[in-house]
């Protein structure tokens, strides 16, 4: 069977999956002009009809049918020993790609990607960070990074040990010249800078103590809807800033923000890889899930008992 013949037919199984032409072709990187004349030509040597395609819909004839239930496991097989083959490299090879929070990524960046790309240098990642939650299979990923609490349950989690919580910040030099709050109501009387989530909607302040859990909408002279932003004019003394702590840990540490309210911004779910369940993986995949089991128990020692 040649390359083609299995790319055709790779082909016929996405579009009757996805329905599309159009999603098919953006699934399998080909323009969608290169894909119906693909199919047109599989169907030409096969002398049937596979879909019925119309402006609005695409379905599959009764022939069509027919073909893919008979292909579909067939074509599974086939992956599932390319898989099995490429799983046996010595040295991991190919593409991971990983979903991830902007904050997850900028945690395990250095100790855990760039750590395990000058050990794998033949394996290349494609990060794609978001603020939205998506169905990473869906998507084409192999690897969601999220917290644990927001892992699909059908996925399997590697928990990579990190520590979360919020951390409302502000300057050395806006604390001196306005005081600080010490319970969540006390906001309303400062300028904070007001945040903007991926949906467009603003962002209210989260606090939790004892038992009782409040949100307050802050008012201030700036939004925006980059954490990064945020930090960048709390450190400049334009309010009190609402961010994860690791992004500004050390901005506190060298003291060029102060945490304010840290009793009312508990811990957080941690951090976990996530991926679905497959059958013979590539190297590059087990050596990624082995490095992320590394670094997690790594950190757990670090932590101590």
């Amino acid at each position: 069977m040649t390359r083609s013949v299995l790319a055709e037919l790779d082909s016929v199984l996405s579009i009757a999956r996805l329905g599309s032409f159009r999603a098919a072709a953006l699934d399998l990187g080909l323009s969608t002009t290169a894909l119906s004349n693909s199919i047109a030509k599989l169907e030409q040597r096969l002398g049937i009809r596979l879909f019925n395609r119309t402006t609005r819909s695409v379905s599959l004839t009764e022939a069509g049918k027919t073909f893919v239930e008979r292909v579909g496991p067939a074509m599974t097989d086939i992956h599932d020993a390319m898989l099995a083959a490429q799983s046996l490299q010595a040295v991991p090879t190919g593409t991971l790609r990983i979903n991830a929070f902007a904050t997850a990524a900028r945690e395990v960046m250095e100790p855990l990607i760039l750590s395990f790309l000058q050990r794998h240098p033949q394996v290349h990642i494609d990060l794609v960070t978001e603020g939205r939650l998506i169905d990473i299979v869906a998507a084409g990923f192999d690897l969601g990074l999220r917290p644990a609490d927001l892992v699909p349950n059908d996925m399997i989690a590697v928990p990579l040990g990190l520590k979360r919580s919020n951390a409302v910040v502000a300057s050395p030099a806006f604390l001196r010249t306005h005081g600080a709050p010490t319970v969540p109501a006390d906001l309303y009387r400062f300028r904070c800078i007001r945040a903007r989530l991926p949906n467009n909607a603003l962002f209210r302040w989260r606090f939790e103590k004892d038992g009782e859990a409040v949100q307050i909408d802050v008012q201030g002279a700036i939004t925006l809807d980059e954490p990064s932003l945020v930090r960048i004019a709390a450190q400049n003394g334009i309010g009190l800033g609402y961010m994860m702590e690791a992004d500004v840990r050390e901005d506190i540490a060298a003291g060029r923000l102060v945490r304010v309210l840290e009793d009312w911004t508990p811990a957080l779910a941690p951090m976990a890889l996530y991926y679905p369940g497959r059958k013979n993986p590539p190297a590059a995949f087990t050596a990624f899930i082995k490095a992320a089991r590394d670094f997690a128990n790594g950190r757990q020692d670090q932590l101590g008992p």
